[in-house]
């Protein structure tokens, strides 16, 4: 992607944590939004926060940009406390909030000059606008704009400032397929060039299209965190499929995994081993000329594992290592 100024690091190899957050608490008087966080992010890395509504995830998010104090623990981004040392820490990280709330009668092309009066070293502003494809829209009025252009908008002013560490909380909510694949191809190209991005999303696709690492938010703890991979690989395989009315389930071999069955013929397996579990189930099949109808095996996916965790009773969630 053009326009895009390199930030002078390069992504992978033996990077600094420049995002530290170690048993962090956020309050609301009796009420505990965040109980206990941990987490590092590295530079040029994409970390990803996941959750159900009211998980604690954006209360986290405004602790760590150092809009708010936290309860408890430590933060430091870039080597600093981001609330308490704000003045150096603010100009090098870029935040896109839920909500920009930005002056209705102000052009765009106005809102983005009036951002970036309050930054150091802004990059242009027809530069901004040109990574989100908003250029077209630079003198409509940002109460004309629709939902999905205004966090375009948000976006903008997020990468306005050439940051070190950009914060993006729910950035494509609202956006339509095409506009979601080009802000994926911008925070890659941010990625690419060094800048550290932590994310939170509904999107369960959009995390496993960028993140490098992720973690499952639940009632104000991290449950499961690792690599995409590392937190699916908690979830056990399904292998499903019917009988025939003249097979009783009884006759089923022995199969590694869990089975449920939803009714009389159909059957499940859940297992952690589909190979093993789906050559057996085959072999025996053909040794009986028993026909499998319905026959699928599905991997465990992201979708799954954020599920299990999002429907686990409270006094389950702790924080694991997937």
């Amino acid at each position: 992607m053009e326009g895009i100024e390199p930030f002078p690091v390069t992504r992978g190899g033996d990077v600094a944590e420049v995002v530290e957050v170690s048993d962090v608490r956020r309050s609301y008087g009796d009420y505990e939004a965040v109980r206990g966080v941990t987490f590092s992010v590295a530079r040029g890395e994409l970390f990803a926060l996941l959750g159900t509504n009211g998980a604690g995830k954006t209360s986290t998010l405004e602790v760590v940009e150092g809009l708010a104090r936290p309860s408890g623990g430590r933060i430091r981004v870039l080597g600093h406390d981001p609330y308490a040392g704000r003045a150096s820490v603010r100009p090098r990280i870029g935040v896109m909030l839920q909500q920009g709330g930005f002056p209705a009668d102000l052009t765009v092309t106005e809102t983005a000059a009036m951002w970036a009066g309050t930054l150091t070293a802004p990059r242009p502003v027809a530069e901004a606008l040109e990574l989100v494809d908003l250029t077209h829209r630079a003198g409509v009025t940002v109460k004309q704009l629709s939902g999905g252009e205004k966090r375009r908008l948000d976006l903008a002013l997020a990468v306005l400032g050439r940051p070190e560490v950009l914060f993006l909380d729910e950035p494509t909510t609202g956006l339509d397929p095409e506009s979601r694949r080009n802000t994926w191809a911008l925070v890659r190209t941010l990625l690419d060039d060094g800048v550290t991005v932590l994310l939170t999303t509904h999107y369960l696709d959009e995390a496993e299209e960028l993140a490098d690492r992720l973690a499952i938010m639940h009632r104000g703890r991290l449950v499961r965190t690792g690599t995409v991979a590392e937190v699916v690989a908690s979830q056990p395989a399904t292998v499903s499929f019917a009988l025939p009315p003249s097979v009783p389930r009884e006759r089923l071999p022995e199969l590694a995994g869990a089975l449920v069955v939803d009714d009389g013929n159909r059957v499940e397996v859940h297992t952690d081993t589909m190979q093993a579990t789906l050559t057996g189930l085959l072999l025996w099949a053909r040794d009986h000329d028993v026909e499998l109808r319905e026959l699928s095996a599905r991997p465990a996916s992201l979708e799954q594992a954020f599920l299990a965790v999002a429907s686990s009773p409270e006094e389950r969630d702790v924080e694991v290592a997937a």
